[in-house]
């Protein structure tokens, strides 16, 4: 692997791991697409996620400094709730990653089903926009909420389906702010990025490697992983949410009609 190729492949990491059209899908549609094409392999994969685990962590450093000082005596109530509401919502994405990551491998191999589940990425986002009239703050999502939408993240293990996305789109539809729905999906990302970085952990080898590829690739996921939060972001304020709806719907079409 080359500097350049670690730069693509994590600026690709970087920007599809928080944007809404899925980082898995574009991963097995790549692969289908160019020939020869390969993970770089687990020590790669397991340093695109610690970087964009950085990225989350800077943009949201004052939730993140919150909720750990709100574990001190004296600490901040509403932010030690945020705490337990993101514990609960860890809950069943733990339990369902767990339970089908291996009866779902063949997914990741599967490219017309990643393309298909595209498709509904992009319909849960549409829908999303058109009849969400959230209210509520972040603040006020309760255990409930938090359960639901861990739910909705442990099922977006299926290529195809962006965490983000999905996750968004279950908190708006469930009665939240949508600018305060994807504020609460990027925390509750936090410990499924760990939890995913641990799984990975288990099985990396020591190989010896060139670490300028490797480098750029962190470089270029924590820059695009920050670019990527911040731009979200501001789509979602300016009610434009459902434009990443029209992408998912292209790709996930073009590749069924004209894909290999």
């Amino acid at each position: 692997m080359t500097v350049w190729d670690g730069l693509v492949l994590g600026l690709v990491q970087g920007l599809t791991e928080f944007l809404p059209v899925s980082s898995s899908g574009h991963l097995v549609i790549v692969q289908s697409l160019v020939p020869g094409f390969a993970q770089p392999g687990i020590l790669f994969d397991v340093l695109l996620h610690a970087a964009t685990l950085g990225a989350v962590l800077l943009y949201f450093w004052r939730d993140v400094a919150g909720m750990a000082a709100s574990l001190l005596p004296g600490g901040d109530p509403g932010h030690r709730r945020l705490v337990g509401w993101i514990v609960a919502g860890t809950v069943p994405t733990g339990i369902l990653g767990v339970a089908f990551k291996d009866p779902l491998e063949a997914l990741f191999h599967a490219p017309r089903a990643a393309a298909a589940m595209l498709l509904v990425t992009g319909a849960l986002l549409w829908v999303s926009e058109v009849l969400a009239r959230g209210r509520d703050p972040m603040d006020r999502i309760g255990v409930g909420r938090a359960l639901a939408v861990g739910t909705v993240q442990g099922l977006a293990i299926v290529p195809g389906i962006s965490r983000s996305g999905s996750t968004i789109a279950a908190g708006s539809l469930l009665g939240v702010r949508t600018a305060d729905a994807a504020r609460f999906s990027f925390l509750l990302s936090i410990p499924a990025i760990v939890g995913a970085v641990v799984l990975e952990v288990r099985h990396l080898a020591h190989p010896a490697i060139a670490w300028g590829p490797y480098l750029a690739g962190v470089v270029a996921a924590f820059a695009s992983g920050l670019a990527a939060i911040h731009w979200l972001l501001r789509v979602i304020r300016r009610g434009r949410f459902r434009w990443f709806a029209v992408y998912c719907w292209l790709l996930g079409a073009g590749y069924l009609l004209l894909g290999p």
